[in-house]
């Protein structure tokens, strides 16, 4: 098993010390290293990553907050030359707390501890109908029947729901790649669709509730192979 990690931390030195220790393991393989916070938080959006080295102090947009806005949760290894974050640590759920400077067996133990986390880890479930979002610093259950369609609003999704709506922070392809196939399907770069909620189709268009979807050339004949049509 090979992690796919990034390092975000604002001291070049600590960056180096971390690429380092990396480097000392097969099974880590780092795909990016920020010294600015928002610039691996539009990053972090974009590409799904399994280990997070994170600084917590950094100017702008501290480690947590950063948390705050990411639409998944990867194995996150905090590192920071205070204590007083441990707290913080435990509430985030993040997978160990590494204290400045870092020594190669701390961060061996570190690093062996999120192995053995994804090693226990329980399959995922295919027959799952519902799916979880952050909102407010809360993981809302939303059942797939209530889901009428997603959209792309900008660095943000919303959810559309049978009750209301939810904005959070994603990216269409992470949104896409966590919904069943089996109900919904993009039909336009900006809007994924409950096929079971489609009221009806002309030409290049679709409606769902209210709202009238745009349906892109490309994925017309498959969104037409997907329905049952007579």
């Amino acid at each position: 098993m090979k992690l796919k990690c990034v390092i975000v931390d604002d001291e070049l030195m600590a960056r180096l010390s971390l690429e380092r220790l990396c480097e000392k393991r097969d099974d880590l393989e780092i795909i990016g290293i920020f010294d600015q916070p928002t610039e691996a938080l539009a990053f972090l959006r974009e590409k799904q990553v399994d280990l997070l080295f994170l600084d917590v102090e950094m100017p702008g947009l501290n480690g947590l907050e950063l948390l705050d806005q990411l639409s998944y949760m990867p194995d996150v290894i905090l590192t920071t030359s205070k204590t007083e974050y441990a707290y913080d640590a435990f509430q985030y759920q993040v997978t160990d707390y590494l204290k400045k400077p870092i020594a190669l067996p701390r961060f061996m133990q570190a690093v062996d501890k999120v192995l053995e986390k994804r090693l226990t880890k329980p399959a995922p479930r295919s027959d799952l109908n519902e799916i979880y979002v952050k909102t407010d610093g809360r993981y809302i259950r939303v059942a797939y029947d209530q889901m009428l369609y997603v959209e792309n609003v900008g660095d943000y999704v919303k959810i559309r729901t049978t009750s209301g709506s939810h904005i959070v922070y994603a990216t269409m392809k992470n949104l896409e790649e966590k919904l069943n196939p089996r109900f919904f399907f993009r039909v336009h770069r900006s809007f994924i669709v409950n096929l079971s909620k489609i009221v009806d189709i002309e030409e290049n268009n679709l409606v769902i509730s209210d709202k009238v979807i745009p349906i892109s050339r490309a994925n017309k004949s498959e969104l037409l192979e997907r329905l049952n049509i007579l």
